[in-house]
């Protein structure tokens, strides 16, 4: 692996855009206009494995998303990124889903996402909230393209889905 040179984040930043393009009822509308900046303590960029790695306290924003999280890993297949993968003690995110709507937090220890076909996963000790609203399992899927959640692994009985619904507030 070698370290990235400046014109690669450029590159990556154009393959990321595509992430909030592919998932507009996640993201705010401008979410996906706007710039996207990955900080890390280090990057590396292996062009022939089409793997990129950014590790220690990566911070990843674009817009109102904001991710948090230990090491981000990026796959690659011609040119387009089929697979990211993120790690932490926790993974954290935050990203607001529209104009005056509560942000969305989550956390968890491994986070992967597929923007081929748009799903989201929470995976290990995984809570995701919006304002009083809570899940917890050890396995959160998010269906982006069609809005379906699932909680829990039915492959085993012995994790539970946790959620909480608040009431909603009478005018």
């Amino acid at each position: 692996m070698s370290l990235i040179k400046a014109p690669l984040p450029a590159r990556f930043a154009l393959l990321l855009a595509a992430l909030c393009y592919s998932s507009p009822g996640v993201c705010l509308p401008t979410d996906s206009q706007q710039p996207i900046y990955i900080d890390s303590d280090t990057a590396s960029y292996d062009e022939k494995a089409g793997i990129s790695i950014y590790s220690g306290k990566v911070v990843y924003t674009q817009g109102s998303l904001v991710v948090h999280s230990d090491v981000m890993t990026f796959y690659i297949t011609n040119g387009e990124i089929v697979k990211i993968v993120v790690t932490g003690k926790p993974v954290t995110f935050k990203q607001t889903p529209g104009e005056g709507k509560e942000d969305i937090n989550g956390h968890s220890l491994i986070g992967e996402y597929y923007p081929p076909t748009a799903k989201l996963m929470f995976i290990k000790e995984a809570v995701v909230w919006q304002g009083g609203n809570k899940s917890s399992s050890d396995l959160i899927v998010y269906d982006t393209k069609n809005s379906v959640i699932k909680a829990g692994d039915t492959a085993t009985s012995s994790k539970r889905v946790h959620t909480i619904f608040q009431p909603k507030a009478k005018k």
